[in-house]
């Protein structure tokens, strides 16, 4: 512990303190964030061996103060929240022993927005997005699992020294403003869209289901159906939702899910920070019994209508107008707090759940052997209780499920439904159901 204090005292003479604006998309979550709304995702990596916990809390005091995207606090201005620099030692690495993506407390945490935890072979990193969008967040992760390995293992070299990977960005713009164009469209949809209620769990508590599958055989089915991975596991899931919770039946709400679109390749960004949209893939059940098929057609016109550079930008320049109007700027924080919970309640309605990709994590050459699997998941949110994050590490992509009801008949259909389509499925569970799948 001396020895932390000590490194700490040198770290702040050699860091001046600077301070920056939160990002375009990054002003909404300290204004929604709270117990039950945490605003805050995990990205997790399973390893061929059990955790160090000693190794873990020093590879990552080695990293975290070469990012500054993570090695801040968050303050509250007159007009906004900003970061500063935070130069406290890092958050304390601990054994996982609460549910997932809990609200992070900034003071029982040194200041810090994202915690580390550990669990059997697996290292889990909880962002508040605030800080990153996935993509951040698994430069991070994957960072501090490269020099956690390089200090367990001699035969990976460099174990006394950070040296970051070429695909590892430290950019830290807001690609928000590089970007925006003066646009006058209405940036999202505020119909109402269905939403799937019934008997929660208590305490925080929420289900959490991870289904592995073989992405050449994935890739095969979509092929097939003339749809990407992310259209057609959407609508699958959608499909479950319409199956499992409307019986099947026609419906005037939309079944909706919010997409995040990362910008990065639309828009030659390498941020390390937020830089993606939420687009909606909408299906409307106009009758009974409509079949697989038909919404796997819905779903992939839906998004395929929006993901577009032209519209993504539309999207993203309506939020960074309304920031950059000269009268709302000079509005206090403290208004603009209650003006953002309102319309954030509003558009969250619009969707029935969230699916969110991170892609394929692509790890080097030398690491490989060390790394099993990466895995991502999301909190719930208002009128969002049952949610899905997709993952993809070599051969194996890994879909998670997480909800905060006690019925499990949506996952046991969407999972169901997949192996009825020739895609072999392993399905592991944390266990909190009150009923078998």
């Amino acid at each position: 512990m001396e020895n932390r204090k000590k490194r700490t005292g040198r770290l702040k003479r050699r860091q001046k303190l600077r301070w920056e604006k939160l990002d375009n998309t990054a002003n909404l979550f300290p204004a929604i964030a709270s117990q039950n709304t945490t605003n805050v995702y995990r990205i997790s990596v399973v390893l061929a061996e059990p955790v160090d916990a000693g190794l873990l809390q020093k590879a990552l005091d080695m990293v975290l103060p070469k990012f500054d995207t993570f090695c801040v606090r968050m303050r509250k201005g007159i007009f906004w929240y900003y970061f500063e620099t935070n130069h406290k030692p890092s958050p304390v690495v601990r054994k996982e022993r609460e549910y997932p993506c809990a609200y992070i407390e900034p003071y029982a945490n040194n200041n810090y927005l994202f915690r580390v935890t550990y669990y059997k072979r697996r290292i889990n990193l909880e962002v508040f997005h605030v800080l990153a969008d996935g993509m951040g967040g698994v430069n991070f992760l994957r960072e501090i699992t490269y020099q956690y390995l390089r200090l367990k293992h001699e035969e990976l070299a460099g174990s006394r020294h950070v040296a970051f990977s070429d695909e590892t960005s430290l950019n830290t713009e807001d690609s928000y403003l590089k970007n925006y164009r003066k646009s006058h469209k209405k940036g999202y949809e505020t119909t109402r869209a269905v939403e799937v209620k019934g008997e929660k769990f208590g305490g925080g508590e929420f289900s959490i289901f991870h289904g592995y599958l073989p992405l050449q055989k994935l890739k095969e089915v979509c092929k097939s159906r003339g749809a990407s991975v992310n259209e057609y596991l959407t609508a699958v899931f959608l499909y479950s939702i319409y199956r499992e919770y409307l019986h099947g039946q026609q419906s005037k709400k939309p079944i909706s899910a919010s997409v995040p679109v990362n910008l990065r390749p639309y828009f030659d960004s390498l941020t390390t920070r937020n830089f993606f949209v939420m687009v909606s893939a909408v299906f409307l059940p106009e009758r009974e019994n409509m079949s697989l098929d038909e919404v796997v057609e819905i779903v992939k016109k839906s998004l395929q209508s929006q993901i577009n550079k032209k519209h993504l930008e539309e999207l993203f320049s309506y939020n960074v107008a309304n920031q950059k109007n000269i009268f709302l700027r000079s509005v206090p924080v403290f208004v603009k707090i209650l003006a953002m919970r309102i319309v954030y309640r509003s558009s969250a309605r619009a969707n029935t759940t969230t699916v969110t990709n991170i892609g394929n994590v692509h790890v080097k050459e030398e690491y490989r052997p060390y790394i099993q699997n990466f895995s991502a998941m999301l909190s719930r949110s208002a009128g969002q209780n049952i949610k899905a994050a997709i993952s993809s590490y070599g051969d194996l992509l890994t879909f998670t499920i997480t909800s905060s009801f006690t019925d499990v008949s949506i996952q046991r259909c969407f999972f169901k439904t997949l192996s009825e389509q020739g895609i072999p499925v392993t399905v592991e569970s944390n266990g909190v159901t009150y009923e078998s799948m």
